[in-house]
């Protein structure tokens, strides 16, 4: 019976037994931050470019679009790095990839090829981007943000415990 206090037994334990739940909620949320922010920041810069061949959503002018979708990129990106408005940014971002998703299926790309097991083509991005948005929606933005440093001061405010309010958190 003495190997289950052996130092192997004592690993095993750390590292299925422990979660990081708050962590791994920000790594999530900087490294889908920094993917969008970084197709805003590239939409920004070759806006003159992309302006003539960017797809109009929703009968929205070609430039109008552009503009809306880094407006989103940049702004959605840096509120859920910081954890600012977390779930409430993730709303947009889903319904700007649904849009680029729905554009790169219905052949409006022209010379893109049918997907198939071994594709790499880019409609599977707005799909990982969707869900790791829904991730974040569900999950939220966890006790290393903004939102839980300003849920833990209104709690203050009101005089009850973190405890009994942010029980889930």
């Amino acid at each position: 019976m003495s190997w289950i206090y052996s130092p192997v037994t004592n690993c095993f334990l750390r590292l299925t037994g422990y979660t990081y739940t708050n962590l791994a909620r920000l790594f999530m949320r900087l490294f889908v931050g920094v993917m969008l922010l970084q197709f805003g920041i590239r939409h920004l810069v070759n806006y003159n470019i992309m302006v003539t061949d960017f797809p109009t959503v929703m009968n929205m002018s070609p430039s109008t679009s552009l503009v809306l979708m880094i407006i989103i990129e940049l702004a959605c990106s840096l509120l859920i790095m910081t954890g600012f408005l977390t779930r409430l940014s993730t709303i947009p971002p889903i319904a700007a990839m649904c849009a680029a998703e729905y554009y790169i299926l219905h052949d409006m790309v022209p010379n893109l090829p049918i997907y198939g097991l071994d594709s790499t083509d880019p409609g599977y991005l707005p799909i990982m981007f969707i869900g790791i948005y829904i991730y974040i929606l569900i999950a939220g933005p966890g006790k290393i943000s903004l939102d839980y440093f300003i849920s833990l001061y209104i709690v203050n405010q009101r005089g009850k415990d973190e405890e009994e309010e942010l029980e889930e958190v």
